[in-house]
């Protein structure tokens, strides 16, 4: 078992390792829990991952839902989605939003003066330093550097000035001189700097709200080099205790941190519902966080049920024990416990997608388009969402969920390939060269092991030997699953993408051919018309004119046929009695800063 921990301040630590590395992670979940509130007073709050929890701790190699969970607790961005409205973002290490003069060309910033990061024995002494301007450069150079992977590379590629042959420069050198300047890069002092743009990008401080753009210590990662991942530092407001990969991540309080406090911009609602009575508070307010993971939902619902953990996501097979399917009200016995549920509708793309460059299942002809058609039409998402979803889930055609510009009214494109229509994919099958299935060899297909991802994925094998199709399953972990995607060797693979933000632009970069994989672009899409379209859409603010080329882009994707769906969930949660300022979002991972606990109700 690995055991990696750091900077320990917790009294309840010494014995909670002690007893992971004697019996396992099972049994120092229950150690946590009885020997933190009870013991020390502290306040302790208990969450859950629904897979086998983060890859790594570090922002530059960063991809999943879950290291954006562990990393956003750590580490900190220049902007951060606002909490009240997440629809809109707020200044994070900055004084203020940062301003421009020439149309979005130059952007202004001026960071927060006393920012230090936590301490840890990179630093001389073990004290962390004041983060200056010359950190955001160097952390966003580290995604410029192919021995990170260049995975993130695709959210600033060709947009800042110079920042491109930079890249392309220190890639092709002995080394990689992170001292070079960068055109677009304009340091004014210790806390002010510009950025200077290739050209204005709409989407340009949205990104800075990513976890990806994270300000990191170059001291860190030079000291602890191939294992700074497992030995994060920033200027968060929780610093790592202990992980154990696949099983707990356990952070404290940031003795340092900078401070911030609890918002008092709340709507009438939300005040009305007690969101808003911690205002001013100083932030973090919890002491610590205790993240356990769940490859399988059972384990999770049952520890909710008892009171071990804060706050649960409701499985779909669970659904009807909570609420009223008719309704979708929480049930009497949950509300006569206190227990409060929150409906979160996503910005969420469910989607099986295919690797274009696969010899079977990839290439632009029409024999290979009329393969993925045909495999499209031959799957049933209506019998999905009625058996795993509760009917739940938004169908629609096309990348774009609902809620954003380009979406199709009533989620019907004017191009579709969305079945079941069995005739029309048996006669597409047999024109690309496979009547009946005859001649085509299983297909292997990825999928995460975890939830009811195997029921799942037999009825997706069903459905698809309607027209004699067979399938080759992999049922792997999550990170496994990615890994495979990332190196290309995933024919077929299936999981959901969230918007990074609210513009159907991120979800139409998936499809960008510079994004190709370890990039956003999972399905190695590689289409010249695409592409000036995209890089068109980049520089427009909201209008009916992008919202036209939007569409025209979806149609293109839809026909294609790239990957097969979609569907977009409303996740419900579950919140304890006494877990206070809870509004469950998945919009952005750093809200746990703002939760408390009310001992008085457990």
């Amino acid at each position: 078992m690995t055991i990696l921990k750091t900077r320990s301040r917790c009294p309840l630590t010494s014995l909670a390792v002690a007893m992971i590395a004697a019996v396992g992670p099972a049994l120092a979940e229950g150690v946590a829990g009885v020997e933190g509130p009870e013991r020390t007073g502290l306040k302790v709050i208990s969450l859950p991952m629904r897979t086998d929890g983060p890859k790594n701790l570090d922002p530059a190699l960063g991809s999943t839902v879950y290291d954006n969970m562990g990393c956003s607790q750590i580490y900190e961005t220049l902007l951060e989605t606002k909490y009240t409205d997440t629809k809109a973002y707020q200044p994070l290490l900055l004084t203020e939003l940062p301003t421009t003069s020439d149309g979005g060309t130059t952007w202004h910033f001026r960071l927060k003066e006393g920012v230090r990061f936590q301490d840890d024995p990179c630093f001389a002494g073990g004290k962390g330093r004041e983060m200056v301007a010359g950190d955001v450069f160097y952390s966003w150079k580290r995604l410029a550097d192919k021995k990170n992977g260049l995975k993130n590379w695709w959210l600033i590629k060709d947009t800042i000035l110079g920042f491109d042959a930079f890249k392309d420069a220190q890639n092709a050198a002995e080394t990689f001189d992170y001292d070079a300047p960068v055109e677009g890069f304009r340091t004014i002092n210790d806390h002010e700097f510009e950025v200077v743009l290739a050209r204005p990008v709409y989407r340009f401080l949205w990104t800075l709200t990513m976890f990806q753009t994270s300000v990191v210590p170059r001291e860190a990662v030079e000291y602890y080099g191939l294992d700074f991942p497992s030995h994060p530092v920033g200027t968060g407001p929780f610093v790592l205790d202990t992980w154990v990969p696949k099983s707990s991540l356990t952070l404290n309080r940031n003795p340092t941190y900078h401070g911030g406090v609890y918002p008092s911009d709340w709507s009438e609602q939300d005040k009305a519902a007690g969101l808003g009575e911690a205002a001013g508070t100083p932030l973090p307010i919890p002491d610590r966080i205790e993240f356990t993971m769940y490859v399988q939902d059972q384990p999770m619902w049952l520890q909710f049920d008892t009171g071990r953990l804060a706050l649960t996501q409701v499985p779909a097979e669970n659904f009807e024990m909570a609420f009223n399917k008719r309704s979708q009200k929480l049930k009497r016995t949950w509300r006569k416990r206190g227990i409060k549920s929150f409906a979160v509708p996503l910005l969420d793309f469910i989607f099986i997608g295919f690797n274009m460059e696969d010899p079977l299942l990839g290439g632009y002809d029409d024999a290979h388009k009329w393969l993925r058609q045909a495999l499209s039409l031959a799957l049933d998402w209506d019998e999905r969402n009625d058996t795993f979803y509760n009917r739940l889930n938004i169908i629609y055609d096309g990348p774009i969920p609902p809620g954003l510009d380009g979406y199709p009214e009533g989620g019907r494109a004017p191009v579709s390939y969305r079945g079941p229509d069995i005739q029309r994919a048996r006669e597409l099958l047999a024109k690309a060269g496979y009547p009946g299935g005859e001649g085509l060899p299983p297909i292997q297909y990825f999928t995460n092991r975890g939830g009811n991802s195997s029921e799942q994925t037999e009825m997706l094998k069903r459905q698809l030997a309607k027209i004699g199709v067979r399938l080759d399953v992999q049922l792997v972990d999550f990170s496994t699953l990615i890994q495979n995607v990332n190196n290309k060797k995933a024919p077929m693979f299936s999981f959901a993408w969230s918007s990074d933000y609210p513009d159907a632009e991120n979800n139409l970069a998936l499809f960008y051919s510079p994004n190709v994989s370890p990039g956003s672009n999972h399905y190695n899409y590689n289409r010249p018309e695409y592409d000036r379209l995209y890089e068109q859409i980049l520089v427009m603010p909201p209008s009916p004119e992008r919202t036209k080329i939007y569409e025209k882009m979806r149609d293109m994707i839809i026909e294609d046929a790239p990957y097969m769906g979609s569907m977009a969930r409303t996740r419900h949660y579950l919140v304890q009695p006494w877990l206070r300022n809870a509004k469950p979002t998945e919009r952005y991972w750093g809200w746990y800063k703002y939760l408390d606990v009310d001992e008085s109700k457990r």
